[in-house]
C-alpha cells in the first residue's frame, strides 16, 4: 500500500477537535485561512459533533489545494460499507486530497463509556482492524473510480497495529506521543510508509499556567483511555508517572508549551526521528474555541520547519 508519494504530505499541519462546536460559516471561514497560513494538512477528530465524513467535505469545499484528514474516523461508529463508499465519494469528488484516518476500536470486553454514551467492545485492536479493512476492501465499487486511490492511515500505537499499518495502509497518524515513540514508529514502519504525527502544544509563556493545562490535558487520556495508559508504559513510563497527577516527565514528553520557537523546535525533533509530517493540536484553556489566534501566531515559525523538513 507504499509508494513513492509518502511525502507528498510533508510539512506542518493542524490537529483539532475544536471544529465540532463551531456553525458551519465558521469551520469555513477558519479552514480557507488555515490553508492561506501555509499550512499543509487539517486533522480533525471525531466524537459526538459533525459526522467524520460531513466535516471532511465542509472542509474539502471551503479550501482549494490543502489535504483533508480525518484523525481519525471512528470504526465503531459505521460499518465498512458506509465508510468505503463514504470514502470512494470523497476520493473522486477532490483527487489526491483526502486521507482517511482509521481508529476508535475497544480491546477489552468492558463497555466503554464515550461521554456518557456506551460504546460495546469489539474485540482486540490489530484482529478487529484488520477484519474492518478486509470488510472495507471486499465492498463492490458501482461509481466512478477515484483517480489516486484515496490514502488511508492507521492509528497505530503499538508494534503490531504499526505492522499493519505498513501492510495495509499507507501508513500511522500516532496521536498523543513523544517524539521516542516516532523514531520507534519509524524503525517499524520501514523507510517507505507515511508516518504523520500529532503533537500536543500550548503557546504560552507563562510555562507554570501552562504546565497546568498540560498536566490537565495528559491526565485525561492516561486515567480513562488504555489504550494510551498502555503506550507509554512501553516507552518506560512507570506508575510513579501515571498515577494520579501525572508525572511532570511525562507531561513534558507529551505535551511542548512555551513560545513560538519551543514548539517548533519539538515539531523539528519528531521530523528528525522519522516523521513525514507532524499536526500540531493547540489547547487552549476553553477546548470549545478554535485557536485561531495561536495557528496565527505559530504560522510563520511552523511554516519555516516545513521548508526545513
Amino acid at each position: 500500500m507504499h509508494d513513492e508519494t509518502r511525502t507528498t504530505l510533508g510539512g506542518v499541519g493542524i490537529w483539532t477537535f475544536a471544529f465540532d462546536p463551531q456553525p458551519a460559516t465558521l469551520v469555513r471561514e477558519s479552514a480557507a485561512e488555515t490553508e492561506e497560513l501555509g499550512y499543509t494538512a487539517i486533522w480533525f477528530g471525531e466524537a459526538f459533533g459533525r459526522d467524520t465524513f460531513g466535516q471532511a467535505a465542509l472542509l474539502l469545499n471551503a479550501t482549494r489545494g490543502i489535504t483533508v484528514a480525518s484523525g481519525i474516523a471512528n470504526i465503531a461508529f459505521r460499518d465498512p460499507i458506509a465508510t468505503a463508499t463514504a470514502t470512494r465519494t470523497l476520493g473522486e469528488a477532490f483527487p489526491g486530497r483526502y486521507i482517511l484516518g482509521l481508529g476508535g476500536h475497544r480491546v477489552d470486553d468492558t463497555v466503554h463509556k464515550l461521554d456518557g454514551y456506551p460504546m460495546p467492545a469489539r474485540g482486540r485492536a490489530v484482529a478487529t482492524m484488520r477484519g474492518y479493512l478486509d470488510s472495507m476492501d471486499a465492498v463492490p465499487a458501482h461509481g466512478p473510480d477515484p483517480r489516486p486511490a484515496p490514502r488511508r492511515v492507521l492509528a497505530a500505537l503499538g508494534p503490531k497495529m504499526l505492522e499493519l499499518a505498513a501492510e495495509r495502509a499507507w501508513g500511522a497518524h500516532p496521536y498523543f506521543v513523544p517524539v521516542e515513540h516516532t523514531a520507534r514508529a519509524r524503525h517499524i514502519l520501514g523507510p517507505d510508509a507515511f508516518l504523520g504525527v500529532e503533537q500536543a502544544v500550548i503557546l504560552d509563556t507563562d510555562l507554570v499556567r501552562a504546565r497546568e493545562l498540560a498536566t490537565a490535558h495528559v491526565a485525561g487520556y492516561v486515567g480513562q483511555a488504555a489504550h494510551q495508559e498502555a503506550n507509554v508504559r512501553r516507552l518506560g513510563f512507570g506508575d510513579a508517572d501515571i498515577a494520579g497527577v501525572p508525572s511532570r516527565r511525562l507531561v513534558d514528553a507529551i505535551v511542548a508549551y512555551g513560545d513560538a520557537d519551543t514548539i517548533r523546535r519539538r515539531v523539528r525533533e519528531h521530523f528528525d526521528a522519522g516523521a513525514d509530517h507532524v499536526c500540531v493540536q493547540v489547547l487552549t484553556a476553553d477546548p470549545a474555541a478554535l485557536p485561531r489566534p495561536e495557528w496565527r501566531e505559530l504560522a510563520p515559525a511552523l511554516v519555516l520547519e516545513r521548508a526545513a523538513a
